[in-house]
């Protein structure tokens, strides 16, 4: 796999990394591919947790790639270019352990989505993370959305998403998006993932399993289908069309 990089650690964990630092980690059409296939081979591997991760300082995951989800698209092209992203995050959030996911940098839209996706958040001070897509006229497109009203206060939720705005990790904390603020200098991967090496399988896969059935897990998937035809129906306006354009000029 060229963007992904997935790696079963001798230690029982494994590790899945986005590998396109160039474009700040932005998720292309051949990345959900690879993404998928990446988490059908940890499934096999028989993990006690599972640790998403970006190759980079700067960016975690800046969201979709537009060379895939630009402003031409119409509805039914965009909800069809959308929803594969939301099948990879859905397996993200009922992967049988638990997700971790180490946020060294920024994230913005689908890359908060995927990091929502994860059952942990453990950040590096100041980053920042913003759910923007109301900004370019649409909704959360992969269900983040819906999987974010889950995580944090629901009011919360509605209230970041409506405004697009960017938080950073400490504040975020105080929200319960973010579960660990880490100065950058103590960053050290292996070492933050360290806690969880003592537990056991057994008792990852029961704990996990609670915490889905909490969840309804099942529910979850229609809820973020949901989601998707809605930020769908909004493709083709005018606003997103705009907004698309005016983000094409600033680069």
């Amino acid at each position: 796999m060229e963007t992904i990089q997935y790696i079963h650690h001798e230690n029982g964990y494994g590790i899945i990394r986005l590998q396109r630092p160039d474009k700040l980690n932005a998720i292309s059409a051949a990345m959900t591919v690879e993404l998928r296939k990446a988490l059908e081979t940890a499934k096999q591997d028989n993990l006690k947790f599972l640790v998403f991760s970006a190759a980079g300082e700067r960016m975690f995951c800046a969201g979709g790639d537009l060379a895939n989800l630009h402003g031409d698209l119409t509805t039914d092209e965009a909800f069809s270019a959308l929803y594969p992203m939301k099948e990879v995050l859905y397996d993200i959030a009922s992967f049988p352990v638990p997700t971790i996911c180490l946020l060294n940098g920024d994230a913005l839209g689908g890359g908060c989505e995927i990091a929502t996706a994860c059952d942990f958040r453990i950040a590096r001070e100041n980053t920042r993370f913003g759910f923007v897509q109301t900004t370019l006229g649409i909704t959360p497109g992969w269900g983040g959305g819906a999987l974010l009203y889950e995580k944090v206060h629901p009011n919360f939720a509605y209230h970041w998403i409506l405004k697009g705005e960017m938080y950073d990790a400490s504040y975020l904390y105080q929200r319960g998006w973010i579960h660990q603020v880490v100065p950058q200098f103590e960053w050290d991967d292996a070492k933050l993932v360290e806690p969880y090496l003592s537990r056991s399988h057994k008792q990852m896969h029961i704990l996990k399993r609670q915490f889905m059935k909490r969840t309804s897990i099942l529910g979850l998937s229609a809820a973020m289908s949901d989601e998707v035809r809605n930020s769908a129906d909004l493709w083709d306006s005018v606003e997103h069309k705009e907004a698309v354009q005016q983000f094409r000029n600033r680069k």
